[in-house]
C-alpha cells in the first residue's frame, strides 16, 4: 500500500512529543517537531537531544525542530502532543496554516478543565476541517524514543484513512492497532492519569501491593462506568487505551501520575511536587473536571473523587483513604 502521508508535522516537544517525532523518523518519513521553548529547538537541531524533557537519549540527526507553527503549514498529518490544558491555545494559532481534510492525531491525555471538553471536541470547534483521531495506549515517551517494543490504539472513524496512516507510522517496534471509537480512547487515557495518583498515594502511605492491586480493579470499573454512560465501546476499554494504559500507568514511577501520588503519600505537598517538575501532570487538572463530568451523569467514581479532593486541598490523603476504607460493602459489578 502507498501512502501519502509524506510530511508529518508533531506539534509539541515535551517527552511524548519527542518520542514520536523520533520514532516518525525512523522510519524515513519527513518529520519537523514544533517547540514552545527556543533552547529545546536549538538543542534538538544542534545536539540531536531534547536536554530538557528527554536529555540522555539520542535523536535522528534527521529530525528538525522549529518554534514557528507556520513551517507546518500544508503538512500531509500532524500529530498534536501538546499538554491538554494548552490544546486550544495551540490549535487556534493552526487556523490559517492547516491543511484542510488532513488528520490530527490527538496524543494528550486529559479534559480541558475550563470547559469539561475532551481533545476531540476541542478540536472540531477550533479546526472543524480536521479528521480528528486519538492516539492512546500504554507507551512511556522513553521506551518509544529508545525503540523498544510498544503497541497503541489509534482510533479514527474512516477505517481506510486509518489503515493507512498506521501504515505511514508503524516501525517493527511501534505498533498501532485500528479502532474507531475516538471517545472510549480518550475516556481511557485521561482517566487512568487520576487513577495513577490513587495507586501512587496508596504505594508511598506503604498499604501494600493488594490494596494497590485492589485500585487498579475497582479504578478499571469507574473508567468503563463513566466510558458507557456516554456512548463509548466496552471493547476499547479492554484494550490498549483503557486496561493496557491503566496497568502501566499504574503500576511504574516512570509515570508522572504516578511518581506524583506516591510522593503525595510519602508526605509531600502538592505544590512542592509540582514545581519541581519541567513536565506537566495531567492528571492534577483532570481529576477536579473528571469529577464534575461523573457527578453530572449520577455515575459513582469514589477513587476519582477522592484524588479530586486531594489535588483541590479539600481533605488530607489520610482523610481520603479512609472515606475510600469505610464506604459500605456490596456485590462487586461495574456497576458500583
Amino acid at each position: 500500500m502507498t501512502t501519502h502521508f509524506k510530511k508529518i508535522g508533531v506539534i509539541g516537544a515535551g517527552a511524548w512529543g519527542t518520542a514520536i517525532a523520533q520514532m516518525l523518523t525512523r522510519e524515513g518519513q519527513s518529520v519537523l517537531l514544533w517547540a514552545l521553548e527556543p533552547e529545546v529547538a536549538d538543542a534538538i537541531n544542534a545536539r540531536h537531544e531534547n536536554t530538557v524533557f528527554l536529555p540522555g537519549v539520542p535523536l535522528n540527526p534527521a529530525l528538525r525542530a522549529t518554534t514557528h507553527l507556520g513551517d507546518l503549514a500544508g503538512f500531509d498529518a500532524l500529530f498534536c502532543v501538546t499538554p491538554a490544558q494548552h490544546t486550544r491555545a495551540t490549535l487556534t494559532r493552526l487556523e490559517g496554516w492547516f491543511k484542510p481534510h488532513a488528520p490530527v492525531v490527538l496524543c494528550s491525555k486529559g479534559i480541558e478543565l475550563a470547559t469539561g471538553k475532551f481533545m476531540t471536541e476541542v478540536l472540531a470547534e477550533e479546526l472543524p476541517d480536521a479528521v480528528p483521531a486519538v492516539m492512546s495506549g500504554p507507551s512511556f515517551a522513553i521506551d518509544v524514543a529508545k525503540g523498544l517494543p510498544t503497541a497503541v490504539t489509534l482510533a479514527i472513524e474512516d477505517a481506510a484513512l486509518g489503515a493507512e496512516l498506521i501504515q505511514a507510522i508503524s516501525t517493527p517496534t511501534f505498533r498501532p492497532y485500528l479502532g474507531t471509537d475516538l471517545l472510549g480512547a480518550e475516556i481511557g487515557g485521561a482517566v487512568k492519569n487520576v487513577l495513577a495518583i490513587a495507586c501512587g498515594i496508596a504505594l508511598g502511605k506503604g498499604l501494600g501491593r493488594s490494596a494497590h492491586a485492589a485500585l487498579i480493579a475497582r479504578g478499571y470499573a469507574e473508567m468503563t462506568r463513566l466510558a458507557l454512560a456516554m456512548g463509548a465501546e466496552a471493547e476499547t476499554l479492554t484494550g490498549l487505551s483503557g486496561l493496557g494504559d491503566l496497568v502501566l500507568t499504574c503500576s511504574s514511577e516512570t509515570s508522572r501520575n504516578m511518581s506524583l501520588g506516591l510522593a503525595l503519600g510519602e508526605g509531600k505537598s502538592l505544590a512542592a511536587v509540582l514545581g519541581a517538575r519541567h513536565s506537566v501532570t495531567e492528571g492534577v487538572a483532570t481529576a477536579p473536571v473528571l469529577r464534575q463530568l461523573a457527578r453530572a451523569r449520577g455515575i459513582e467514581m469514589p477513587i476519582s473523587e477522592a484524588v479530586a479532593a486531594v489535588v483541590e486541598g479539600e481533605i488530607s490523603v489520610d482523610e481520603a483513604i479512609l472515606a475510600l476504607l469505610m464506604r459500605p460493602v456490596r456485590a462487586e459489578s461495574v456497576k458500583a
